[in-house]
C-alpha cells in the first residue's frame, strides 16, 4: 500500500523528526511506500499533488495544527498524537490500511473558502488536550524569540560583562573597532527579541483558539499584560481571554454585506478593544501583583528551598521528555530570563542542566551494559550523547518507548538530583538553549557540570538496576540472540 503522512510537534525539533524515522521504517518493514511531511522547525517539503493522489491513506501524527489539511480532502485520514507515531508506528500503519479498507480513496474536494490555518487544535478532543495545544502553540512560536534574543544577551556579556546592561544607546554612540560597542549591540538586540516574548505567547495562544482575527486582539492582550507589569502569566491569560473574546464575536450573526469585512476589520477591532480594556482595568493588575509576589519569592530563594525547587524542575523536565510536563518547566524558566534575578538565572540553569541528563544517562548506561539493552537502543545510545549535550531531551525517547516503567522514574531521579545540585551550587545561565555549548556563559560552570555528572551517573545506575530485577541472564542475552538470528 502507499501511504503519506505529515508530522509536526509544537517545538518542531526533536518528535516531529522521530515520529517521521519510526513511521518510515515501519512501513518498509511491512513491505508498504510511506512518504512524510515533516512540518518542523528547519522547514519541511511539501508532498507533491501527485503523491497525495496515488496514497491509499493519509497518517497525521501532530500534536499541533496541520498546514494545507485541505489537500487530503477525499482521503482515509488516520489522526494521532506524535508520540503514539514514534512509540507504535506499526498500529498507525494497521489504523491506515482500516481506515483506507472502509474508505476508498475518492477524487479530492475542491479547497474550502480559507484555508487551513496552521496551527488550529485537532477537532473531536478533550478540553484539556485543546488546552494544551493552545499553550503549546504558543510556546512554539514563542521560542526561536527565546532562542535568538537569549543567546544575542548571553553572549553580550561573556564579550562585555554584566555591566554591558548600562551602556548607552548604540543609536547614540557605536564604535566598530570597540568590542564593547559590539556587546552593546548584542545586548540591545537582544533586549529587543525578548520584549516580543509576552505578545508573541499570546498572539499565537489566541490564534489557536479563534484562527487569524484573534492574533491582533492576542498581540494587543500580551503587549498589555507587559505594560502592567502582568509579565507572562498576564500573556498566558491574556491569550487565553482574546481566543475566547474571538470565539464568542464570531457567534453573532451578521448582515451578509457586513460578513465580508469581519475577519480583517470588525473581528481583530472588537476583539482588540475588548482584550484591551479587561487587561488594563480588571485582569492585568490583580496579576501584576501575583508577579510581583512571585519574582519577590523566587529572588528569596536560597539553600534547601532553593534546592527542592531544582528538583521538582528537574523530575519535570524528565517526565515526558518533551512532553507537555517538561513544556511547563521550560516555560517557567523562559519566563525568568526576562525578569533577569539571580534566582531566575539560577532557575535556568537547574533547568537546562536537569534537560541534559536523561538522554546522556541512557547512552552511558547502554555503553557500560549494552546487553541490558536491545540493538535498536544501543544504537540510538550513540546518537544520545549528543542529543544530551545540546539539550534535546527528547533522545531518551526511545528508551523509554521500550521499558518506560524502568526508565522513566530512573531519569526522574537523575534529572531531580541535577536540579538540586545546580541550584544549591548558585550555577546561573542567561541562555535558553544549547546545553554544554553555551558553557563559557555559565556562572559557576564546574560545580554546574559537576552536577551534570551526578545526575547522569545516578540516573544510570538506577536504569541499569532497574533493568537487572526480575531478569535472568537469559533473559538479558536474548536481544544477541535475536541480532544474531537476524
Amino acid at each position: 500500500m502507499k501511504y503519506v503522512a505529515v508530522t509536526a510537534c509544537p517545538t518542531g525539533i526533536a518528535h516531529t523528526y522521530m515520529a517521521a524515522e519510526a513511521l518510515e521504517q515501519a512501513a518498509k518493514d511491512a513491505g508498504h511506500e510511506m512518504l512524510v511531511e515533516t512540518q518542523g522547525s528547519a522547514g519541511s517539503t511539501p508532498l507533491s499533488t501527485a503523491d497525495i493522489d496515488a496514497a491509499d491513506a493519509v497518517i497525521l501524527a501532530a500534536d499541533v495544527g496541520v498546514r494545507d489539511r485541505d489537500r487530503f480532502a477525499g482521503k482515509p485520514v488516520v489522526e494521532a498524537p506524535v508520540k503514539q507515531a514514534i512509540n507504535d508506528a506499526a498500529g498507525l500503519l494497521q489504523r491506515a490500511a482500516d481506515a483506507a479498507a472502509q474508505q476508498p480513496a475518492s477524487a479530492p474536494e475542491p479547497a474550502a473558502a480559507e484555508p487551513e490555518l496552521a496551527s488550529k487544535v485537532v477537532a473531536g478532543t478533550g478540553f484539556g488536550t485543546r488546552l494544551r495545544q493552545w499553550l503549546m502553540t504558543g510556546v512554539s512560536y514563542m521560542i526561536p524569540f527565546v532562542a535568538a534574543g537569549g543567546l544575542l544577551i548571553a553572549l553580550s556579556f561573556a564579550l562585555g560583562g554584566y555591566q554591558i546592561t548600562e551602556a548607552p544607546p548604540v543609536t547614540e554612540h557605536f564604535d566598530a573597532a570597540s568590542l564593547v560597542s559590539w556587546a552593546a549591540l548584542f545586548n540591545q538586540v537582544g533586549s529587543t527579541a525578548f520584549e516580543f516574548l509576552v505578545p508573541v505567547l499570546a498572539g499565537f495562544i489566541a490564534f489557536a483558539i479563534a484562527d487569524r482575527p484573534a492574533i491582533a486582539p492576542g498581540f494587543v492582550g500580551g503587549a498589555v499584560a507587559v505594560t502592567v507589569g502582568a509579565g507572562f502569566l498576564g500573556g498566558l491569560i491574556a491569550g487565553l481571554l482574546a481566543g475566547a473574546v474571538l470565539v464568542a464575536l464570531k457567534k453573532i450573526r451578521v448582515p451578509r454585506g457586513i460578513a465580508g469585512i469581519m475577519p480583517v476589520v470588525v473581528l481583530p477591532l472588537l476583539g482588540a478593544l475588548i482584550t484591551g480594556v479587561l487587561m488594563f482595568v480588571v485582569i492585568g493588575k490583580p496579576i501584576a501583583l501575583a508577579m510581583t509576589a512571585l519574582t519577590g519569592w523566587l529572588t528569596g530563594l536560597s539553600g534547601a528551598n532553593a534546592a527542592l525547587l531544582g528538583a521538582l524542575l528537574g523530575a519535570m523536565i524528565a517526565f515526558d521528555m518533551g512532553g507537555p510536563v517538561n513544556k511547563v518547566a521550560y516555560t517557567f524558566a523562559v519566563g525568568g530570563l526576562s525578569i533577569a534575578t539571580t534566582a531566575s538565572l539560577e532557575i535556568m540553569a537547574a533547568v537546562m542542566a536537569a534537560g541534559m541528563v536523561p538522554p546522556l544517562a541512557l547512552a552511558l548506561a547502554s555503553a557500560v551494559r549494552g546487553k541490558l539493552f536491545t540493538p535498536a537502543e544501543r544504537a540510538s545510545g550513540r546518537t544520545a550523547w549528543l542529543l544530551g549535550a545540546s539539550f534535546i531531551t527528547e533522545g531518551a525517547i526511545p528508551f523509554a518507548a521500550g521499558d518506560p516503567l524502568r526508565v522513566i522514574p530512573s531519569i526522574v531521579v537523575g534529572s531531580a538530583t541535577t536540579g538540586a545540585l545546580s541550584m544549591a551550587f548558585g550555577a546561573s545561565l542567561r541562555a535558553p538553549h544549547g546545553g554544554l555549548f553555551v558553557l563559557p556563559l555559565v556562572g559557576n560552570a564546574l560545580p554546574y557540570l559537576g552536577a551534570i555528572a551526578a545526575g547522569v551517573v545516578v540516573a544510570a545506575l538506577a536504569v541499569l538496576l532497574a533493568k537487572q530485577i526480575g531478569r535472568t541472564e537469559t533473559a538479558e542475552a536474548a536481544p544477541e540472540k535475536a541480532a544474531v538470528a537476524a
